[in-house]
């Protein structure tokens, strides 16, 4: 039976191997999907074991996203913009890597009806995350992209990665005067106690506010926007199955559904 793995330090909340047992359910495909807590100076050398025990894939999560894309003899064009890799599909001996994230977010958007086309868009944050979901964003051909980062340098960074592109940079506190129609949050700030320094008057009620990460209730930043007067919140769990699908399908070529397991997980959430 085929055997693939999520890792990640920490790793024990991942809800990964239930999504893709799900999956391979719905699916009838045959495998098994494990989580595995790896330390911080033995990532490498981990990948390097799951390559001789021929373990078929590899799903890679914080903190190790940009040491995985060091490991690639190929790399997807999503990949390669983003310098940071959440998928590995080993074959013959060789480590190709992908980064789903961003095709599961704007399926997400999507799902939710949410337009990217056209529209001006705010992504909150310039680490792995941001960079992950930048390249798909910019597939949709919105008006506008703005990069908000605490420090410039960042988030001028992803900036620089597309070079024939219009993206705005901005530190938070240069947002007070901002009009935008999504905001997309891809900091950890409220998840660790951190504020997000960022001004509410950016917020209406025909803002959209996303935020990439979930919980059983609305996130710090999605309490926040609530409180701002949004009227459309949608947290990142659509994301993480949607992310969890595109790399079920780069393993096993068939596509699942994502509905019922958004469904299912948030049910026992």
């Amino acid at each position: 039976m085929d055997q693939y793995f999520v890792v990640g330090n920490p790793i024990k909340q991942s809800k990964s191997p239930v999504i893709h047992h799900l999956f391979a359910e719905q699916t009838k495909q045959s495998l098994n999907y494990d989580k595995k807590l790896i330390d911080d100076d033995d990532f490498e050398q981990a990948i390097s074991r799951f390559k001789k025990a021929n373990v078929k894939g590899v799903n890679v999560t914080a903190p190790f996203k940009e040491r995985a894309f060091n490991l690639c003899d190929e790399l997807s064009e999503f990949a390669a913009k983003a310098g940071a890799v959440n998928t590995l599909i080993i074959e013959e001996g060789k480590i190709k890597g992908d980064n789903t994230d961003g095709v599961g977010l704007v399926n997400d958007l999507l799902n939710h009806q949410v337009s990217l086309s056209g529209q001006r868009i705010l992504i909150l944050g310039a680490g792995g995350a941001a960079k992950g979901v930048v390249a798909p964003i910019l597939d949709h051909q919105p008006s506008q992209l703005i990069i908000a980062n605490r420090t410039l340098k960042r988030a001028q960074d992803i900036a620089n990665q597309y070079p024939n592109k219009a993206i705005d940079v901005l530190t938070f506190d240069e947002l007070a005067n901002v009009s935008v129609d999504l905001i997309i949050n891809a900091t950890s700030a409220g998840l660790n106690g951190q504020s997000l320094p960022i001004p509410p008057s950016i917020i209406t009620p025909s803002v959209i506010c996303y935020d990439m990460t979930y919980g059983k209730e609305l996130t710090p930043f999605l309490t926040f926007a609530s409180q701002a007067g949004c009227e459309k919140l949608i947290d990142g769990l659509g994301m993480l199955v949607g992310q969890a699908a595109q790399s079920f399908y780069l393993w096993r070529g068939v596509m699942p559904q994502v509905k019922d397991v958004i469904d299912k997980l948030r049910a026992q959430m």
